[in-house]
């Protein structure tokens, strides 16, 4: 195969095309299949509930090779095929899979160091395996199985920026309190900071004792529960302080990292091959009309702003959500930004 990695463009995915070889003396009158699947795994294969497994096929197509069902040249679907082909010599044959729109990215769910089995994820494989039928038993020795991965960039276009503000009244304070938040823009890269602007005019009585930012994701596994993690994956407190009459406009500054969080349980992961390290989940973008149950782990992620008001009767809170997307930048994107980048330090030069 060419890449693991395929991309899910909302309306359109990127093909799964790549070629096997056989050596058809060995197989012994067998026939040779493909198979394409994406599988929801929600805690350890042996695990059984009520009846209800653990592991569930969202996605299986099968594709039988060899013998092969049509004319050799009339399976060659890509160029990388093609070459590939003409490499490996006449033992080799193609196999070429399209995703469907309606199925979930590879993601999963940080396990604890103490946690046996595989991990809760959405998983994408590649099988290849030689039996008389594609429903008989398939031996082990005689199946191949290799990892893919199907992500998502960030869309093009800036988006609505997030803004967000509220207005609180307090018992016996004549006038009330306002905090405003917003960022940038709508949609962060990974390992992008974050500016928060925040804006606090407090006409109440009260004392505004801390202001706390946080960078939250929810990961909702939507397909048999509907339990959401909430987990803060970048946290700051300067112990910024508002008095009754007083205002305050500051930017804060955060930056969700998966370096930070590597110790922690049910933190949402983009989907990981084998050897390669990886980084938070990706907010999910779904095409409209997908029903969000068939999606396995739908990622969000916010900004959380809490003011904590100091009172007679103990402290109280006033706080905030702002939405946004973390993403990875398309490919073609990064690279105009260096090119852009470098012409720029040479014009200064």
């Amino acid at each position: 195969m060419g890449k693991r990695d395929f991309v899910d463009r909302v309306d359109s995915v990127d093909p799964v095309d790549g070629v096997i070889i056989i050596d058809p003396e060995a197989l012994q009158g067998r026939k040779v299949f493909v198979t394409l699947s994406c599988t929801f795994r929600y805690g350890r294969d042996d695990m059984d509930v009520m009846g209800i497994a653990f592991r569930r096929e969202l996605y299986l197509s099968t594709r039988q090779v060899y013998p092969p069902l049509q004319d050799r040249e009339k399976g060659i679907h890509t160029r990388v095929q093609a070459k590939l082909l003409r490499k490996l010599g006449d033992n080799a044959y193609p196999f070429f899979f399209e995703f469907p729109d309606n199925l979930p990215c590879s993601v999963a769910l940080q396990p604890a160091a103490h946690d046996d089995g595989k991990q809760c994820a959405v998983e994408f494989e590649i099988k290849a395996f030689s039996a008389e039928s594609q429903d008989a038993k398939i031996r082990k020795r005689s199946m191949v199985k290799l990892m893919l991965r199907k992500v998502q960039y960030a869309p093009e276009g800036e988006g609505v920026t997030p803004s967000v503000e509220t207005t609180r009244d307090f018992v016996m304070s004549d006038k009330p309190l306002h905090v405003k938040a917003s960022l940038d823009k709508e949609i962060y890269y990974h390992g992008e900071t974050i500016k928060v602007h925040v804006s606090v005019k407090n006409d109440s009585n009260k004392n505004v004792k801390n202001i706390i930012l946080s960078v939250d994701q929810v990961s909702t596994v939507v397909l048999y529960s509907n339990d959401a993690y909430v987990k803060s994956v970048a946290i700051e407190e300067q112990g910024d302080s508002v008095a009754p009459g007083g205002t305050l406009e500051k930017v804060y500054k955060l930056l969700p990292l998966l370096a930070n969080n590597r110790e922690r349980r049910g933190i949402a992961l983009d989907g990981k091959l084998k050897h390669e390290d990886t980084n938070l989940a990706s907010s999910s973008i779904i095409k409209e009309g997908v029903l969000k149950e068939v999606m396995g782990i739908m990622v969000s992620y916010k900004v959380m702003v809490k003011l904590i008001i100091g009172g007679m009767m103990g402290s109280s809170e006033v706080g905030l959500e702002v939405p946004f997307k973390l993403m990875h930048p398309k490919p073609d994107a990064v690279k105009q930004r260096r090119r852009w980048s470098s012409r720029s330090l040479s014009a200064l030069t």
